[in-house]
């Protein structure tokens, strides 16, 4: 086991079939070419498995039972949320390995807390992304400053593979709200986006056009969750509006790769705020087509999911943003 470095302040057989893989082969490679690029092949390579098994990996484990369950992504020790594609990495770690606990962190924080990562504990890998300005010298023999973008990996354990740590990290958990005052709550959430949601026929979408978003009639789901989970991908694509967040992935006909990108980043959206709001995400009956557009645009651009979950978190991000605030906000 080896002892990674302090997390930055910022930021075996085969599993069964239905579950993800563990991340067994995401150690990175040693030598000259260990770099980005292998990072995001590594990363991308892990969900590719994932939804060739029919997982989702940006599905939260919805049996968690923690004290901390109801902030649904997973935190770090200090009780911070990660954020974009590390949410997928560690939601898909915790349905493999079958943690409840959405708490992480790395070796020495776990040792600050008094805690000691248990014998065989294998660590999932995040990654950390940030920007540095280098100076650089020029042709005329002046300086230019430069922002450099770059990324590395670490790896954290689940507070499941640590003893000793103190008891915030091992609480039972509270009870899920009510059914009643989760629908409520979603309600309300998804009417103070502001969005003109119209109802009749029988599919959803968002037309960009009119900048509305049409969804059946609430009878025709099987139950409310599944209304507010759809309602939720919608309002994902709602955002990408020129008057919101003027998201353009490049979609000109049904079913083209920038079709398939701006669906994932809806879908991903939508998993995310479904987390946020303590609904379970709703698998579509057309679910099967939609992965294999997925299937093909992660196999050829291997920056795509993280591209994908860093906008879908802006969308979640703005729909939370058009949400009222209290009194001590």
């Amino acid at each position: 086991m080896t002892t990674p470095q302090q997390e930055p302040t910022p930021g075996g057989s085969p599993p069964p079939a239905g579950r993800a893989e563990p991340f067994r082969d995401l150690t990175p490679p040693r030598g000259p070419n260990a770099g980005r690029e292998d990072l995001y092949s590594r990363v991308t390579n892990q969900i590719l498995a994932d939804l060739e098994k029919g997982v989702r990996p940006w599905t939260k484990p919805w049996d968690a039972e923690h004290a901390a369950g109801r902030i649904a992504r997973p935190l770090r020790s200090n009780g911070q949320p990660y954020r974009g594609v590390n949410v997928l990495l560690l939601w898909s770690s915790a349905v493999a390995n079958g943690f409840a606990a959405p708490l992480w962190m790395t070796f020495n924080q776990a040792k600050e807390l008094g805690g000691r990562v248990k014998a065989g504990s294998k660590g999932t890998p995040v990654v950390y992304a940030d920007r540095i300005t280098k100076t650089e010298a020029k042709e005329d023999g002046g300086e230019e400053e430069k922002e450099v973008f770059f990324m590395k990996q670490y790896t954290v354990f689940n507070a499941e593979q640590v003893a000793g740590l103190p008891g915030r990290f091992y609480a039972p958990a509270a009870p899920r709200l009510d059914p009643v005052d989760r629908i409520e709550r979603a309600e309300a959430f998804c009417r103070a986006t502001g969005a003109d949601v119209r109802h009749g026929g029988n599919s959803a979408y968002y037309a960009q056009g009119d900048d509305r978003v049409q969804m059946p009639p609430f009878e025709a789901f099987r139950d409310a969750e599944g209304y507010y989970a759809t309602l939720l991908h919608e309002l994902a694509h709602w955002t990408k509006h020129e008057a919101r967040l003027d998201r353009d992935l490049g979609r000109r006909r049904f079913g083209d790769e920038g079709y398939a990108r701006e669906e994932l980043v809806a879908e991903i959206g939508a998993s995310f705020l479904c987390a946020d709001l303590d609904l379970e995400p709703v698998v579509r009956e057309d679910h099967a087509a939609y992965v294999a557009h997925w299937l093909k645009v992660l196999a050829d651009d291997k920056r795509a999911i993280f591209v994908a979950a860093a906008l879908a978190e802006k969308a979640a991000g703005h729909l939370h943003a058009l949400q009222p605030r209290g009194p001590d906000a």
